[in-house]
């Protein structure tokens, strides 16, 4: 335990004899030490008393006149000759004590507690009168008082301090408590008249509230409705007195809502939110809103709501007259207001006022443009026009109007800088669902005259299919290929709708225009599409083609994946044979089987020409397709031959050309490039493997993958055994692969026992 730790335990057997908690606390209060006490004194007579008595007062008179300001002095001595009996002494400390400070609330309140537990009655209410009147405005003196006197049952008395206090016009608690003792009393009358006299000296809304409310609990509800319009008439019609008063139309309406008045309540809301901005009322029309869903029909309750919300997106449009979100909130309700006042039946009238109301929220929406020639601006703001054609067009029914909105919108749009064929669009829709459809023609024909875009000619050619109208989509096609030849996704649908049109010659000459295009975006997917077409129509011999001018394009590792799996797997037969079998009864596509012979071939192929570019990451990935393929299609040699072509790590040693200094990098090695590059090392680290080999089988019977050399050494055991028995090796050896520097390679070979790093 030297150095501050716990002592380590060995012995962990309970002890022979226990001992309990109680014990130990019992030892712990004996071993404690008692505490210093002071000596208690006995009196055993009056002249030791007195002689008490004379040193006690000869010590306070002494501190007393060390600090005579400390109050807390004065109060021990004067207590402490109220604890020997000797009130006129403590009297006398008491008024000595108030010549020094005699506005020390503290003082006064300890003189009349003392003469309290002497029962002076009289004495107390002296003082107190005298406290009072020397300090009116301390409330807590007052308080005092008037306890004193309702608790003696001098309520006389204690009215006459309260009309004493009054007269100073204290704060409100003072009034409410005079009110509670007439309510606890029974004088009702007084209280209204106290009441009366509290709202002269304070004429604010919570103190006519309380009063009105008082007349009510009291049950004169002819008063308190008085009192509440003599509270109106005071604060008069002035819309800031009228907000200051709020309170009091609250309180009202809420009285007559009890009193079930709800006609004069809500007259009493209307009055008051007619002569007060939304912006000032609305805790007002928060109350008003709650009891119209109380006590209103459901029109009143409606247009409460709506008002309250039509006042929430005007204050946030003034606020910010282009935010184009408040714009279709605003919309959308007085559109849903427009349609709950057709279910419910509403006159012509109304209905007109209530559209009328919808295009002026419109009107004012469109007119918000957009600052700046940014499209981000606009992309919001185009959906206000949108929406505003289709209001007219299913709403009201009224077409020509939705014409003009759809003119007026183009119109505003900068088509020079952008535009948007969703406007363009939605307009030939428009026309075509009024029959018009050379108009509809004419309306995207000019969007693509004056403003070619992709989605223009999407749209277009989507209208003119749904029309059947091929003629017309195939000249679309045209137009849009010509506009942009290396559009891929152009080239696929066009190919496409020739295929649904069972078109296969044009299907091939779409393809071999798109393939033979200098520059496409995105490529491979017009490539795949190609391919994709000419398996699915059975021309194996044809797909093959496009493969090989493919890798002869690109030559990327995918190509040859997507190459071998191809030859791999089975495909339908030819169309023709198709259709020669279409009379039998099997509905399934009989399909072509594939040949894993050639495929394989397809693998080597690829590899040996990633191996000549060099790219070492996309041989593993062919690498591990083919391993995959094997173990599908092929025996346990060819995947033991895959498996032994793996690469493992290395940690070479290079230069930096900008430093000049060695660095270690890692780096994939592959046994075959090992065996071209460096013949001696390959062939000493084959007989290291081999040796470990033999060594693992004798030792153990873990059996595990070969790495590359290893498994190159066993793929080569045979051919070697005649002319190097040393390089013997078992092909169920455990692999290892030794960390040896190759002499003349320059390089470290990072292995263990167990799995290589890929």
């Amino acid at each position: 335990m030297q150095d501050g730790r716990a002592p380590r335990i060995k012995n962990r057997a309970p002890a022979a004899i226990q001992v309990t908690a109680e014990q130990l606390l019992r030892d712990a209060q004996e071993r404690q030490e008692s505490q210093f006490r002071a000596p208690k004194q006995r009196v055993e007579d009056f002249e030791e008393l007195h002689e008490y008595q004379g040193r006690k007062r000869e010590e306070f008179e002494k501190r007393i006149r060390q600090t005579r300001s400390s109050i807390k002095e004065w109060l021990q001595y004067a207590n402490w000759e109220a604890s020997q009996g000797e009130y006129a002494r403590s009297r006398s400390v008491f008024e000595r004590a108030l010549d020094v400070d005699p506005r020390s609330v503290q003082l006064w309140l300890s003189y009349t507690e003392m003469e309290l537990k002497g029962r002076n009655i009289q004495h107390a209410r002296n003082l107190f009168d005298r406290a009072v009147t020397l300090l009116p405005r301390v409330d807590q003196l007052w308080y005092k008082y008037v306890y004193l006197e309702e608790l003696l049952g001098n309520v006389p008395g204690a009215r006459q301090v309260f009309e004493r206090w009054m007269q100073w016009e204290p704060d409100d608690k003072a009034w409410q408590a005079y009110i509670k003792m007439e309510q606890r009393y029974n004088e009702l009358d007084r209280a209204s008249a106290i009441y009366e006299r509290w709202v002269a000296v304070r004429p604010e809304p919570r103190v006519w509230v309380k009063w009105g409310k008082f007349e009510e609990e009291r049950g004169n509800l002819d008063k308190a409705r008085e009192v509440f319009q003599t509270a109106l008439e005071f604060f008069g019609d002035d819309e800031e007195q009228i907000e200051k008063a709020q309170a009091v139309f609250n309180a009202f309406a809420k009285m007559e809502t009890r009193l079930k008045e709800y006609e004069r309540a809500r007259v009493i809301y209307k009055f008051a939110l007619s002569r007060l901005p939304r912006s000032k009322s609305a805790a007002l029309y928060a109350a008003y809103t709650k009891f119209e869903k109380q006590h209103g029909t459901r029109s009143t309750l409606e247009s409460t709501v709506l008002g309250k919300r039509r006042i929430q997106y005007e204050e946030e449009l003034a606020h910010d007259g282009r935010n184009y979100d408040v714009w279709f909130d605003y919309a959308r309700l007085e559109e849903g207001a427009l349609r709950d006042l057709r279910e419910e039946g509403a006159t012509a009238e109304e209905e007109e006022r209530a559209t009328n109301r919808v295009r002026e929220v419109y009107e004012r929406a469109v007119a918000q443009v957009p600052p700046g020639g940014e499209k981000r601006h606009w992309r919001r703001y185009i959906f206000l026009w949108l929406f505003y054609a289709l209001f007219e067009e299913t709403d009201t029914k009224d077409y020509e109007r939705a014409r003009q909105i759809y003119e007026t919108a183009i119109r505003v749009v900068p088509h020079k800088q952008f535009t948007f064929a969703k406007l363009w669009i939605t307009f030939a829709r428009f026309e075509v669902r009024q029959l018009r459809l050379p108009a509809a023609r004419k309306i995207l024909g000019t969007a693509i005259g004056m403003c070619p875009k992709e989605a223009l000619f999407k749209g277009y050619i989507q209208l003119e299919f749904d029309l059947r109208e091929f003629d017309r989509v195939r000249t679309l096609y045209e137009k849009y290929i010509e506009w942009d030849p290396t559009n891929s996704a152009a080239w696929i649908k066009y190919a496409e709708l020739e295929t649904q049109l069972e078109d296969f010659a044009r299907v091939r000459a779409i393809y071999e225009l798109g393939v033979s295009q200098p520059a496409l975006s995105m490529p491979e997917l017009l490539w795949k599409a190609y391919i994709d077409f000419e398996t699915e129509e059975g021309e194996r011999e044809k797909a093959r083609a496009l493969y090989e001018r493919l890798i002869k394009i690109s030559g990327h590792v995918k190509v040859w994946i997507s190459y071998a799996t191809f030859e791999a797997e089975p495909i339908p037969i030819a169309r023709a044979m198709r259709e020669e079998a279409e009379g039998e009864e099997d509905d399934e596509i009989p399909m072509v089987e594939g040949d894993p012979v050639r495929a394989r071939q397809i693998f080597e192929r690829g590899y040996k020409d990633l191996k000549s570019k060099g790219l070492k990451h996309e041989r593993v990935v062919l690498l591990e397709i083919w391993k995959a393929f094997e173990e599908k299609y092929g025996t346990a040699e060819d995947v033991v031959r895959v498996q032994g072509m793996m690469p493992i790590t290395s940690k070479r040693r290079i230069v930096d050309k900008e430093t000049g200094q060695t660095v270690e990098d890692w780096d994939i090695v592959f046994a075959d490039d090992e065996r071209e590059a460096n013949p001696t090392t390959f062939k000493f680290l084959q007989m290291a493997h081999a040796w470990k080999a033999a060594q693992a089988k004798s030792g153990s019977a873990s059996t595990t993958a070969l790495s590359g050399f290893a498994a190159a050494s066993a793929t080569n055991a045979s051919a070697n055994a005649q002319t190097d028995p040393d390089a013997q090796t078992n092909a169920e050896g455990t692999r290892h692969v030794p960390r040896e520097k190759a002499e003349d390679g320059g390089s470290d070979v990072g292995s263990s026992d167990g799995d290589d790093e890929n």
